[in-house]
């Protein structure tokens, strides 16, 4: 079972999210907030981390920063998901692996993290 950790303050994402990572076999852990990011993924190992770019505390760009300079938590596949219309861009220059626009389908979620964990995979 993977564990996906996800950051967002909507409730209604994280809920939708946590639906369907379960369905298909993921475990969530859900946060609302980016402060201490390094100690919160240290806590729960993820395998994959959802990153929402507007997530109070740091924001999910400078999270990401902070999650690729950490020699513990770098080699750990970052999505950066939000509705912004530059999400591409912003997650290319925040180092995030892959981006997920807002709303988003239940099938390319599911895509996206299977993506990720197979990018976990051929990095070990």
């Amino acid at each position: 079972m993977s564990k996906v950790l996800i950051f967002d303050d909507d409730r209604d994402i994280l809920e939708l999210c946590s639906i369907i990572l379960r369905k298909k076999g993921h475990e969530p852990v859900i946060e609302t907030n980016s402060k201490n990011v390094i100690e919160k993924i240290n806590e729960t190992a993820p395998d994959v981390i959802l990153m929402d770019i507007w997530i109070p505390g740091i924001g999910g760009e400078e999270a990401i920063r902070l999650i690729r300079n950490n020699s513990v938590t770098k080699h750990i596949p970052v999505i950066l998901f939000s509705a912004n219309n530059n999400i591409e861009a912003i997650a290319k220059e925040a180092h995030a692996d892959h981006y997920l626009k807002k709303p988003f389908d239940i099938a390319t979620l599911n895509n996206v993290i299977s993506k990720a964990l197979s990018s976990t995979v051929l990095k070990s």
